[in-house]
């Protein structure tokens, strides 16, 4: 368990270096908004597989699978690395050619309540592992207030970036 949740966690610190081909260079500003979109609902998806998998492996009882868990963690992994590398590329555009920094803050803001989202849920799927670590419902139940209030966050943020591209074209 320890070995999945690290790999989820290790997705938080970002992409490595290199370049993705990127499609959307060229395209309207909307274009971007709408991709940002795309790949949010992108994240929300492995974040209900990620679940999914989770309680899966909790409902295993003695007998739990942890090799199918540590598999949909890796690809889940992955597709959380390839939206941020997206969703950083996306941010380079709008700061550099198409120097429209709020519009670039509202998608770093973005990325980064994505990475305090990812790594939250990580850590109370390790605390809510009987046997992993020590039970604390208090704690339990901060994370889970934490998560919610990320997402919430996240969705103020989509709202904000919608309406200021409005705004910028």
């Amino acid at each position: 368990m320890l070995t999945a949740a690290a790999e989820v966690l290790a997705a938080v610190d970002g992409p490595g270096s290199e370049e993705p081909a990127w499609a959307w260079k060229n395209s309207p500003i909307a274009t971007l908004v709408q991709r940002i979109q795309q790949l949010q609902n992108e994240r929300a998806q492995a974040f209900r597989r990620l679940d999914q998998a989770h309680r899966q492996y909790l409902l295993g009882g003695l007998h739990h699978d942890f090799p199918s868990y540590r598999s949909v963690v890796h690809e889940v992994t992955q597709a959380f690395t390839a939206a941020s590398r997206e969703v950083l590329a996306v941010e380079a555009e709008l700061a550099g050619p198409r120097a429209q920094p709020v519009l670039a803050r509202h998608v770093r803001s973005l990325q980064e309540l994505e990475q305090t989202r990812l790594a939250t849920v990580a850590l109370l799927q390790v605390m809510g592992t009987p046997g992993v670590s020590e039970q604390d419902p208090e704690k339990l139940h901060q994370l889970k207030i934490k998560v919610i209030k990320t997402m919430e966050a996240i969705s103020e943020v989509l709202q904000e970036l919608r309406f200021d591209a409005e705004s910028a074209e």
